[in-house]
């Protein structure tokens, strides 16, 4: 018998030529490719088994980023700016539309309520001035004292703080026609002085706005509100 021609030792299995490898040898290198190929789609947020890499549209109408919530507010806990603002019935009043009977001060009679009225309006869009008196600029306590001494020779003090300490104390439930208002807008009481005109508004020198009408009841003023007083011929 012929023997068996080989360049392997006896008994030794030849192999199968690849292209690089042998095909014993390939099985356990392609199977650290897949894992590794299904670990990175894993982390890469493509598999099911990441829920927090994903990304969900939240009831409140922006996205969830893990346990972020971004993309638009939810405008029912978004707090309205505390700032000063102009009513939106200015113009009304402005107009002469708004004649304020159901709030008349009796101490005023309708003819001073009239001229009140023309003082007041005069002055709009006057920007403010600090220390200013006049058309070129005028301040809080300026404006109320220049509308008292033109419409109805009423002598007033200079500052708002003198102010408050004349007159009679008003509640707010009995505010009337002409009452002076007052705030606290800078850390001192009755830093700053409108009138009082009725439905909630009234007339003042913005120090943002300049001569302007403004409520009562917006989020700036009704914060910052000191009381009321009345101020008899």
């Amino acid at each position: 018998m012929r023997a068996r021609e080989s360049s392997e030792p006896w008994g030794k299995p030849r192999r199968k030529s690849g292209l690089f490898f042998s095909r014993r040898e390939m099985r356990p290198w392609c199977f650290r490719v897949l894992a590794t190929v299904a670990v990175l789609w894993i982390l890469s947020g493509c598999g099911p088994t990441a829920p927090r890499f994903r990304v969900a549209e939240s009831t409140s109408g922006g996205k969830r980023d893990g346990d972020v919530t971004v993309g638009r507010p939810d405008t029912a806990q978004v707090k309205p700016p505390d700032v000063e603002t102009e009513s939106d019935e200015a113009e009304g009043v402005l107009s002469g539309h708004r004649s304020f009977k159901t709030e008349k001060n009796t101490a005023i009679s309708n003819l001073d309520q009239s001229k009140m009225m023309r003082e007041i309006s005069k002055m709009m869009g006057v920007s403010y001035k600090l220390g200013g008196v006049d058309e070129e600029g005028i301040d809080c306590s300026a404006y109320t004292m220049n509308v008292y001494k033109n419409a109805m020779s009423v002598s007033l003090p200079r500052s708002s703080a003198d102010q408050y300490a004349t007159g009679e104390p008003v509640q707010s439930p009995d505010l009337k026609f002409g009452d002076l208002v007052f705030f606290n807008t800078t850390g001192g009481t009755a830093s700053h002085v409108g009138i009082y005109l009725g439905d909630d508004l009234f007339a003042h020198a913005s120090v943002s706005l300049g001569v302007t009408i403004s409520s009562l009841e917006s989020i700036y003023y009704k914060k910052r509100y000191d009381g009321a007083r009345r101020i008899l011929p």
